[in-house]
């Protein structure tokens, strides 16, 4: 039973990081579409907010990455030996 929660636990965090990095990147170009339709902007706005996304989804995964970082290392913080293991 603890495998498969490991398991799902590592899944959920996949999923969670492939939507976290697409998310950014498709509201800028989204963001890009309505000004350009709008405001009659020349289609050269898709240029800055597509670096715009891309350094979004580039800060959430720094952010994600460092989360995972943190938890692992709580994790080996907490693995030390047992009363028993001391031998």
């Amino acid at each position: 039973m603890k495998g498969w929660a490991h398991t799902l636990g590592s899944l959920s965090m996949f999923t969670q990081l492939g939507l976290s990095l697409a998310a950014p990147l498709l509201l800028c170009v989204l963001l890009c579409s309505w000004l350009i339709s709008h405001f009659a902007l020349g289609t050269w706005v898709y240029i800055p907010g597509f670096f715009f996304g891309l350094g979004g989804s580039g800060a959430t995964a720094w952010r994600v990455y460092q989360d995972i970082m943190k938890k692992q290392t709580k994790r080996k913080k907490t693995s030390g030996r047992a009363f028993n293991e001391h031998f």
